[in-house]
Formats: C-alpha cells, structure tokens, sequence
C-alpha cells in the first residue's frame, strides 16, 4: 500500500466512524468517476450503516431526471459547472433521503469536452446547512483525472461533516 493509499483509508475510516458516531448518512451522484466515489466507500467495513447509496449519471439528461439538477440549470450552463456540481449533491441528497450528499462532474480527458479543457472538474459536498464546491484543475491521463476527483471529494466531504459537528 502506497502512502497515498494509506492516507485514502485513514480519511475513509474517519468519515464513515463520525457519521456512523453521529448517526448520519451519505449518498453520492457521479459522472465522470462512474461509480469509483461509491466504490472507495463501499470497501469501508461497516459503511453499510452509513452510505445509503448513489447513482452514476454520465449522461447529462440524467443529472435532471435521476439527480434532481434543474433542466433549466444544465441548459445554461452545462454539466461541468460549479452550479451543476452543487445541485448534483443537493439532489441526490434529497432524492436519496441522505444527511449528505457528495458529487462530481468534469472532464476526465484526454481531449476538451465542449470547450472545456481535460481536468477540469468540480466536486461538491451538501449538508443539512452547507454545499461546498471546489474546482479541480488535475493533469495525468483520464485514470489519474478521475482517481484525483474521488480523493477531492473525499476529502471536501470529511471536511464539510467535521465543520458541520461545530
């Protein structure tokens, strides 16, 4: 296990005993990560009492219909977009009846998407009082893109649930 690895555990292992402490929970919507941020969680022993689950909405016409991001919303800005990546955790949050919602949308690469350089990526965590989003600017090829994005929003999640127990 690498040092990095080691470090993607221990953050795991801390955010899935404070919202199991807590009694709270976790639902994630993806796209460019296709099921990796639900992955990582799901190799968590005893994140069962936690993650109530995700949806993979690649395709822009789901992140309306199955995560509740306003059609309106992806029509004037696209699907990588800050406002997008913040109605994706909101929505699956409320869609998925979860304390907090986690999200990320971008370019995994190698080439631009509709004008919209590879790496660029949003990720997005909402609480019960709080959506954060952070812009992502990774390099390396489409795994390193998409790997660095679950760690983000990893990461911005233990973040927002630590600020959120204050």
């Amino acid at each position: 296990m690498t040092a990095n690895q080691a470090d993607s555990q221990e953050l795991l292992l801390g955010l899935v005993a404070r919202l199991k402490e807590r009694g709270e929970t976790l639902a994630t919507a993806e796209s460019l990560t296709g099921g990796l941020v639900g992955a990582a969680l799901t190799d968590v022993p005893g994140v069962s009492a936690v993650y109530r689950g995700g949806v993979v909405v690649y395709a822009t016409d789901l992140k309306a219909t199955l995560a509740g991001v306003p059609a309106d919303l992806l029509a004037d800005v696209g699907p990588v977009h800050p406002d997008t990546a913040a109605a994706l955790a909101t929505g699956v949050r409320e869609r998925l009846g979860a304390t907090y919602g986690l999200a990320t949308t971008g370019v995994a690469g190698p080439d631009p998407q509709a004008g919209i350089e590879a790496g660029t990526v949003y990720v997005a965590a909402a609480g019960p009082s709080t959506v954060r989003v952070r812009k992502l600017a990774l390099s390396g090829d489409r795994a390193a893109v998409r790997q660095g994005s679950v760690q983000a929003v990893l990461e911005l999640a233990a973040d927002l649930v630590a600020e959120e127990l204050a």
